[in-house]
């Protein structure tokens, strides 16, 4: 029984014919390639009528962020250490220092799979 504005088939794996679910594994884009043309599935049906740009990943930002909080968290724990300050204050240094590290890593897989920024 069809609905009053159309029929929508689904794939086999519940996604809409026409869509990537269709593909086999071995006819599927590389990841990079799917970045470059998008992500599957979004429509902007205000794009190019005075809407705003479309927005990108910020990663090459992020990234020197990251760095620059790890160079800074290490230098002034060291600093730190050197003056003997508190050993709570040092702690929290070394902790987001390791909170840095984490987010470097991060960034530096997602721009190495291909996202863009």
């Amino acid at each position: 029984m069809g609905h009053a504005l159309g029929v929508c088939r689904v794939g086999a794996r519940g996604t809409p014919d026409g869509v990537d679910g269709d593909k086999q594994p071995d006819e599927m884009p590389d990841p990079k390639e799917r970045y470059r043309r998008g992500l599957p599935n979004y429509h902007n049906p205000m794009r190019g009528i005075g809407g705003a740009a479309p927005t990108y990943s910020a990663l090459t930002l992020r990234l020197g962020l990251a760095i620059f909080g790890f160079v800074v968290c290490v230098a002034v724990a060291i600093w730190l250490l050197m003056i003997d300050a508190p050993a709570p204050f040092v702690m929290i240094l070394v902790l987001l220092a390791i909170v840095a590290v984490i987010d470097l890593a991060v960034i530096v897989r997602r721009k190495r799979r291909g996202e863009p920024g």
